[in-house]
């Protein structure tokens, strides 16, 4: 199915036209607000950074910009339109959310995913879809940064984030991805938004015990790069049963490895999906304000039942006659036997040539460049709330524990309450503020939650000035001759 956009060149065209009437229509009150601050070295001072272009930091950007938040930079490592995971280890056919599902449009109808496709596509394929194809979304994000001028620097990656001196200011350290040897640079911000993704928390993990024991060249991780073409021939092993194993062994197969098998521990596929039941405004919009055990139980239901793979993803795997799927069978023990990786499972025994792992990621605050200087001053889950030993998670402890604005909560207000100027809008602000919080499936609520807590901060941080400013208003709205000679009243 082609992603080309240029059969309904005269569509969009149109669209673009309501997009420009809608945002004009609905610009009240349209007028930037925020005071700028200056730096003692004349160094310029973003309002807000976001770090990440993908669909989370366009979001972002596009409704502090509406809300009268004019310096908004966002920064991304990636080229331009590459951004996020789309065209990078994100392999399905298709995304896993509703085709319906809306938010990053910030109530702009022309804005959204689903115009944009029946624009570009037509009627008669978004009827024949269920979800949006994983192609036409980057398509639509690329659109969609291109329509709401966005500021985006790419190939800029953030290689760390602390305290200017005084706590009222942020310095973000970057550098070019795109030149070898690019010297580092400092940016300003009074806020910072993390739209880091999936693996903001931390970082994509293999398990101890099979990377230790497998050469490096011999095993990759799902959400990695992986050389498919290399594997043609290959007996390949892949452990985990969401729909990144699933996706990854279908490319694997398509690529011609001799044989794909699947194993994970559980002893049966999950089939029923428990996030289609909590996609209802109350929960997406309020999660946050719940108490602390309701949230955290919530978030321990997700952590033991989790969703299935998809359908299109189950079914093509096993459309293949080498595709073979393992129920109740961890890897107990590996071991490289010369150039061969022999596997244990408590049913049976495997050689393989190569090993890919779909097994998530890990909270690790060392493991990224931004979160390092956080990781020692953050408030955790473990911090605040102690479940019951059967409700236990050591890894949902780790997590950070947020305030109402996705912000960072200090463990020592009186030395680190610089963190509270850092915005978790990535997956690690799930157990806080909800499992669907950064993905597009919330969006709708969670987009504007986060704008409201950086507006509602830069307003307090300007309140001083807000007297000042109404007794030295002076613009006449009234003009008369008849009122000539009449003095204006002083202020109170």
């Amino acid at each position: 199915m082609t992603t080309d956009a240029r059969p309904q060149a005269q569509t969009l065209a149109q669209l673009e036209r309501q997009v420009q009437a809608e945002l004009d229509l609905l610009a009240y009150p349209g007028r930037d607000w925020v005071r700028p601050v200056a730096h003692p070295s004349g160094a310029h001072v973003h309002d807000v950074l976001i770090v990440g272009g993908g669909q989370a930091g366009l979001a972002a950007a596009f409704a502090l910009r509406r809300e009268g938040v004019a310096d908004v930079q966002v920064i991304d490592a990636r080229p331009a339109g590459q951004e996020g995971v789309w065209e990078d280890f994100a392999r399905m056919s298709h995304l896993r959310t509703p085709k319906r599902t809306i938010g990053i449009e910030s109530g702009v109808p022309s804005l959204s995913a689903p115009a944009f496709y029946r624009a570009c596509y037509g009627e008669a394929a978004w009827a024949a879809i269920d979800r949006i194809e994983r192609p036409r979304w980057m398509a639509f994000l690329r659109w969609f940064r291109r329509m709401t001028g966005v500021p985006v620097r790419n190939d800029t990656a953030c290689v760390g984030l602390e305290p200017e001196p005084g706590g009222d200011l942020l310095r973000v350290r970057v550098r070019a991805t795109n030149t070898a040897a690019a010297p580092e640079e400092a940016l300003l911000a009074r806020h910072v938004v993390l739209a880091t993704g999936y693996d903001g928390a931390g970082a994509w993990r293999i398990p101890a015990h099979i990377a230790d024991a497998v050469a490096p060249h011999q095993v990759s991780h799902s959400n990695g790069p992986v050389d498919f073409a290399a594997l043609k021939g290959r007996r390949v092993g892949v452990l985990g049963h969401g729909a990144s194993a699933f996706d990854n062994a279908c490319v694997l197969l398509a690529h011609g490895a001799a044989s794909v098998d699947l194993c994970f521990r559980r002893e049966k596929l999950p089939t029923v999906n428990p996030h289609r039941i909590v996609e209802f405004s109350g929960f997406l919009r309020h999660f946050a304000e719940l108490d602390d055990a309701t949230r955290w139980q919530v978030n321990r239901f997700f952590e033991v039942h989790d969703q299935p793979p998809t359908q299109n993803g189950f079914d093509l795997a096993h459309s293949f006659a080498n595709f073979r799927m393992h129920a109740g069978s961890p890897w107990t023990r590996v071991r490289q036997v010369g150039d061969e990786i022999h596997v244990r499972t408590p049913h049976a025994d495997f050689v393989f040539d190569h090993l890919l792992c779909a097994t998530g990621s890990v909270v690790d605050y060392d493991a990224r460049d931004e979160l390092r200087a956080l990781g020692a001053s953050v408030q955790r889950w473990r911090h605040r709330y102690t479940p019951p030993e059967a409700e236990r998670s050591d890894a949902m402890g780790e997590y950070p524990y947020l305030g109402a604005g996705f912000e960072y909560q200090p463990l020592d207000p009186a030395r680190d309450a610089w963190v509270g100027r850092v915005h978790a809008f990535n997956f690690s602000s799930t157990v806080s503020m909800g499992p669907h919080t950064t993905s597009s499936s919330g969006h709708k609520y969670a987009v504007s939650r986060l704008v409201g807590g950086i507006t509602r901060a830069l307003m307090r941080e300007q309140q001083d000035a807000l007297l000042p400013t109404l007794h030295g208003y002076r613009e006449a709205e009234l003009v008369s001759p008849r009122l000539s000679g009449v003095e204006v009243p002083e202020a109170l």
